[in-house]
């Protein structure tokens, strides 16, 4: 299979359905965005910690499902995949395991801390942007609504795992100053 094929080169790009759309479609956007957050979820493993970074490998395959999910207009499409109800409620438990790590957050802190830590806050601040991109989609096109769902969850549970890393890693949070 070749890599390259052209058909792009118009600022057009092929969907599930093969129907054609612009490069620039809030569906294009919505999907080109979870990959940017896939990747930058990618950048953290390994973090140095295997509970985290089983935990991130699954994330990323939920994300490329989101990928797959969002190039599909039919949202019917029983063959294509879909994330379900089932990958949120995992992110819900995971964090509900290692928020009992850390101690109660009681103000803002500052995005950073230790290298895996500072690229979870990365991720969580791009997944941010992915659910931005989703909600836009789903404003005017059919979405799988648990996949914007799962979005939000994510964004959540990156900065858990960011603060636990950084914890781990004996690295402070501050506030910010105001």
């Amino acid at each position: 299979m070749k890599i390259y094929t052209g058909r792009g080169d118009e600022g057009m790009t092929d969907l599930r359905d093969m129907s054609r759309v612009s490069k620039t479609s809030a569906r294009i956007e919505a999907y080109g965005t979870v990959d940017e957050a896939n990747t930058v979820v990618g950048m953290v493993r390994p973090s140095g910690y295997d509970d985290i970074d089983e935990k991130l490998e699954a994330i990323q395959n939920h994300l490329h499902i989101i990928q797959a999910d969002f190039a599909n207009p039919d949202v019917d499409d029983e063959d294509a995949p879909h994330l379900a109800e089932r990958h949120v409620e995992v992110l819900e438990d995971w964090m509900d395991e290692l928020d009992e790590e850390l101690e109660p957050l009681e103000q803002f802190i500052l995005p950073g801390g230790s290298e895996a830590g500072a690229h979870l806050h990365h991720a969580r601040a791009v997944v941010r942007r992915a659910e931005r991109r989703a909600v836009d989609l789903a404003s005017d096109q059919p979405v799988n609504e648990t996949a914007v769902a799962y979005l939000n969850r994510l964004s959540d549970a990156l900065f858990v795992f960011g603060r636990v890393v950084n914890q781990r890693d004996g690295v402070p949070e501050g506030p910010p100053v105001y």
